[in-house]
């Protein structure tokens, strides 16, 4: 195992993102389409801030009540914006960090997810499942 290994060789490079003019419908069907977890949230190219699956999530009524509830999350996602329920400010890594460093802020912070940055500029995202399957790749 290289002890050294940098994120920028596991990091996703193709990232999806929304700025704070998008909708929480938009970023929910995001989330739905690419089967992801995790939305950086940008103005241009510049990171300003987060948006989970579990965010959504804790604001929807997901499967609360069974059949017919989308009309719900809706009217939910309707009455609040993306500004509302992203994380602003989120702890990021440059390519250059090392896998243990992110690592080590994924577990201390409970994180699942560093937007990766170069210059205040998003250049990619790190997951705990991409960490997870590297040293799986290891043994």
């Amino acid at each position: 195992m290289k002890q050294r290994e940098k994120v920028a060789n596991i990091m996703t490079k193709d990232v999806q993102t929304v700025s704070v003019n998008n909708s929480l419908q938009e970023a929910n069907a995001l989330f739905n389409k690419y089967n992801i977890r995790h939305i950086p949230v940008v103005s241009g190219d510049k990171l300003i801030g987060i948006l989970s699956h579990t965010d959504i999530l804790r604001i929807s009524f997901g499967n609360t009540f069974g059949d017919g509830q989308e009309g719900s999350d809706e009217a939910i996602f309707d009455m609040l914006s993306i500004n509302q329920v992203m994380k602003h400010s989120p702890v990021t890594v440059s390519p250059d960090d090392t896998l243990k460093g992110a690592a080590q802020i994924l577990a201390e912070k409970e994180f699942h997810a560093l937007p990766v940055t170069e210059n205040d500029k998003l250049v990619g995202i790190i997951t705990t499942t991409d960490i997870i399957k590297y040293f799986l790749d290891q043994y």
